[in-house]
């Protein structure tokens, strides 16, 4: 699928089914454990039979809502980096601001993150895989900033895990709906945490016009 420039900024509504929208809601207010299939199905206006039908079991329908999550944001990350050019500042502003605006405007799906354990382990290391990607991403960008004489951070892996870490904490206070700062605050304020984090005070100018587009 072909993309315009800067789309990664752009959020509209979710393109759910009617089964994963009414489960992601459930998930979000009760949790994976909290939430009968009997509710999802209730939510949807389906017998529990019909909505095995179209998945095994409440796992496989929690799966579907990460593989949503994990593909939004892995394509958004993607297009970041390709859009920054070659300075390792500016691939870290970008990768920065594209994870934190996903889970400001994300914030039902980023909340998935916080219930993985449920996942059976073949799920968990498929998820896994998909957060190793990103994670392998902006170490090579922390490293290639180090080489250039960029950056400084003694342990450019560390750095990124310590990064990454930071930004999945969002997860667990942000609320789009209910706080002062909007998605593009908070991406600004994150992002200049991030380049003091590796030893830049000076940020690179923006390449590409934000959108005011909001989405939870």
């Amino acid at each position: 699928m072909t993309r315009p420039e800067g789309a990664w900024r752009e959020y509209g509504p979710l393109e759910l089914t009617p089964i994963l929208a009414a489960a992601l809601e459930a998930f979000y207010e009760h949790g994976f454990h909290g939430t009968p299939v009997r509710d999802i199905a209730r939510r949807v206006g389906q017998t529990v039979p019909a909505l095995y039908y179209h998945h095994e079991n409440k796992e496989g329908v929690f799966t579907a809502l990460v593989e949503e999550a994990t593909s939004d944001l892995a394509w958004r990350v993607r297009q970041a980096v390709e859009e920054a050019g070659e300075a390792p500042e500016q691939r870290l502003v970008n990768v920065v601001e594209a994870i934190v605006l996903h889970l400001a405007h994300r914030t039902r799906l980023a909340a998935l993150d916080f219930e993985l354990r449920h996942l059976s382990p073949a799920n968990r290391k498929r998820y896994a895989a998909r957060r190793k990607e990103i994670e392998v991403l902006v170490t090579g960008i922390v490293t290639d900033g180090v080489e250039r004489g960029v950056f400084v951070a003694k342990r450019p892996a560390e750095t990124a895990r310590a990064l990454l870490g930071m930004l999945q904490s969002i997860g667990r206070w942000y609320h789009p709906d209910g706080g002062p700062l909007s998605p593009d605050e908070l991406a600004e304020r994150y992002v200049d945490i991030a380049l003091m984090t590796v030893g830049v005070r000076k940020r690179p100018p923006v390449r590409v016009r934000r959108s005011g587009a909001r989405s939870a």
